[in-house]
């Protein structure tokens, strides 16, 4: 295979292409009262801390089983527990909303996503994503709100998707977008586990971005990322070694 067929790049999101502004609990914590402020208007109660409770048991076993039922199943499921199951979709949506109004603005662009991107599509690189998500809407509108959705052929999430990396369908859902092998892209995160391990598991070639890395010892003695990079502007010389050694 000649290098000219090595042009498709997946990219994760939080924590590669976009970073947390500050500290995640007191913004949950806002985001929490925003969601019970919705519901409360209608007459259905919650304390904001019981939400907050079934997501951490929701998350523990998303990350056993690698799939992913989504924030609106767990609020209704903790709302039916509470006994007011008869909840209108509309109202669980319209909470849901109050609750990502708050997360969203804790979420930035990483200041070299934008340039280093545009780069890529003018090297005529096919750009995709796929971010484990509790909710498709809310990664939707990031995207959207930081402007970088001509730059993807594709925006796919664990909640659209139902799998989490590094579950293999995860990374085959994603391939079939393009409808190619495994072995003609590559894999750009920062979870050594969930983007690096998930993807060399379907023989995809793998770029580890560490500035937002985080990872245990066993972690880094187990996977092995064929490239690791500390930062976005360094993707585009690192793929030309890619591509090189693919001659």
């Amino acid at each position: 295979m000649t290098a000219s067929h090595f042009r498709h790049l997946l990219f994760d999101l939080g924590g590669t292409l976009m970073r947390a502004r500050g500290d995640w609990e007191a913004v949950h914590a806002r985001a929490d009262q925003a969601l019970a402020g919705v519901l409360h208007q209608h007459n259905i109660h919650i304390e904001a801390r019981q939400f907050r409770e079934r997501l951490h048991e929701y998350y523990e076993q998303r990350d056993k089983d690698l799939q992913e039922t989504t924030y609106h199943f767990v609020l209704r499921e903790t709302l039916k527990a509470l006994g007011q199951a008869e909840c209108a979709e509309s109202v669980l949506r319209s909470a849901l909303d109050a609750l990502y109004s708050v997360t969203q603005s804790n979420w930035e662009i990483e200041n070299d996503a934008v340039e280093t991107l545009r780069e890529l599509k003018f090297n005529q690189y096919k750009l995709g994503i796929f971010s484990n998500a509790g909710d498709d809407k809310d990664v939707q509108e990031l995207i959207e709100g930081f402007g970088i959705r001509p730059h993807f052929d594709f925006v796919l999430t664990s909640a659209a998707c139902f799998y989490r990396k590094p579950h293999p369908r995860a990374f085959e859902m994603a391939l079939a977008q393009w409808n190619i092998e495994p072995n003609e892209a590559v894999m750009i995160g920062d979870s050594l586990e969930a983007d690096i391990q998930g993807a060399k598991q379907l023989g995809m070639r793998t770029i580890w971005i560490t500035r937002r890395a985080r990872f245990t010892d066993e972690e880094m003695r187990r996977i092995k990322p064929d490239f690791s990079i500390r930062k976005l502007t360094e993707l585009p010389p690192t793929l030309e070694r890619i591509a090189l050694r693919r001659i």
